[in-house]
C-alpha cells in the first residue's frame, strides 16, 4: 500500500488512564469536546479536531465559518450533510458520530478523524506510486458511490481533494455537502436555482445560484444545472479523476473559470496516452473516455458497470 507517516502519539496511543477514568454521574454536554484545533477550512465550513471527553478519543468536528453561522440555507446544508453521511454506512465513507448544536445554537456534527493523504496530495507525487495502487483507490471510491446511488444519493463533488487514503488501507470519499437527495415522490427540495455564474479566477463553484461542484470535474449537465440530472453525473466526475490519475492532467483545461467551463462543455479531451509521460493501459483509457462522454446516455449507465470494467485484466498491458 501507500506509505504514510505515523499518526501523532496523542491520537495513536491508548492508555489505561483514559479507558478507566470515571464517567460523571451527571454529564454536562457543554464540556464534552475540548482541545479544538482547526485542520481544514472550506468555502463555508470549518473542520477541527477535538477530544471527545466521554469516549476519550479525538474526533473530527465540522461547523460553519463565522460569517455563515446565521445563514439558514447553509445551516440546512450542513445538517443534510451530517444526516446523509450518517445514513450512508459503508467502509468507504466516514462514520458520523453526532449531530448537535453548540452553546450558541449553531449546528455541528462530529465524524471519525482519519489521518492520511488526499488523492490530490498523492497525485502531486504521482511518480512515487504504482498504477495498481492508484486504480484500487479509484475502484474503492466507485464502491462508495455504487452504495450511495443504491440508497438514492448522488455525491456531485467528486474530486481528488475529497478522496482520502489512510495509512491502514482506508480509502474514503469525503464531503457530502453537495449531495443530491430526492424526495419520496422523486422531487428535489432546497436546490439552488439559476444559471451558472462565471467568475474569473474562481474554479470551485459552491455558492447559491451557481452550479454546485468543482469546475474541472463537473459533468456538462451539472454545469448546466439540468433538473433531470441523475447518478450518471458521478460517473463523469469519477471518470475525470481516473483520467487525471492516468495522465496527470484533468480532462477540462483552462486558467480561468469560463475557460474550464467551455472546455468541459465543448472539448473532447485528448486520449490519456497522448498526454501521459508513461504507458497507459488501453482498457483504462477506454474506461476513462467513456465516462467523459458529454451525453449521459453514452457513458457507463451506472458506477457498478464502471467498476466492473476497472476489474478487468488491464495489467497484462503493462508488460
Amino acid at each position: 500500500m501507500l506509505n504514510f507517516p505515523e499518526p501523532p502519539r496523542e491520537y495513536a496511543s491508548i492508555f489505561l488512564e483514559e479507558t478507566d477514568k470515571i464517567l460523571p454521574k451527571k454529564i454536562d454536554p457543554r464540556l464534552r469536546y475540548v482541545f479544538f484545533s482547526t485542520i481544514a477550512e472550506g468555502g463555508k465550513s470549518l473542520i477541527k479536531s477535538c477530544k471527545d471527553q466521554h469516549l476519550s478519543r479525538f474526533v473530527c468536528y465540522k461547523t460553519l465559518r463565522p460569517e455563515f453561522v446565521d445563514d439558514e440555507v447553509e445551516q440546512q446544508r450542513l445538517i443534510r450533510e451530517a444526516r446523509v453521511s450518517a445514513m450512508l454506512q459503508h467502509p468507504n465513507t466516514v462514520p458520523t458520530y453526532e449531530l448537535g448544536r453548540d452553546m450558541r445554537g449553531n449546528p455541528y456534527f462530529t465524524m471519525k478523524l482519519v489521518h492520511g493523504y488526499t488523492l490530490r496530495e498523492v497525485l502531486d507525487y504521482r511518480a512515487r506510486y504504482d498504477l495498481t495502487q492508484l486504480m484500487e483507490v479509484v475502484t474503492q471510491i466507485g464502491h462508495a458511490l455504487e452504495y450511495a446511488h443504491t440508497h438514492g444519493v448522488a455525491h456531485r463533488d467528486i474530486k481528488p481533494e475529497n478522496i482520502l487514503v489512510g495509512p491502514y488501507g482506508e480509502v474514503l470519499l469525503l464531503d457530502w455537502g453537495l449531495a443530491k437527495v430526492w424526495g419520496a415522490r422523486g422531487d428535489v427540495m432546497n436546490e439552488p436555482a439559476g444559471g451558472v455564474v462565471v467568475e474569473d479566477g474562481e474554479l470551485g463553484m459552491t455558492g447559491r445560484n451557481k452550479a454546485q461542484g468543482s469546475a474541472w470535474y463537473m459533468s456538462p449537465e451539472q454545469i448546466n444545472q439540468d433538473p433531470r440530472i441523475d447518478f450518471r453525473t458521478d460517473v463523469y466526475s469519477l471518470g475525470a479523476v481516473l483520467y487525471e490519475t492516468l495522465c496527470g492532467k484533468p480532462p477540462a483545461q483552462g486558467e480561468k473559470l469560463h475557460q474550464v467551463i467551455a472546455s468541459a462543455l465543448n472539448d473532447t479531451p485528448p486520449q490519456p496516452s497522448q498526454v501521459a509521460s508513461t504507458h497507459v493501459p488501453r482498457l483504462l483509457e477506454q474506461v476513462a473516455m467513456r465516462c467523459l462522454e458529454k451525453h449521459p446516455d453514452k457513458r457507463f449507465q451506472s458506477i457498478g458497470e464502471m467498476v466492473r470494467a476497472l476489474r478487468e485484466d488491464w495489467r497484462s498491458d503493462l508488460v
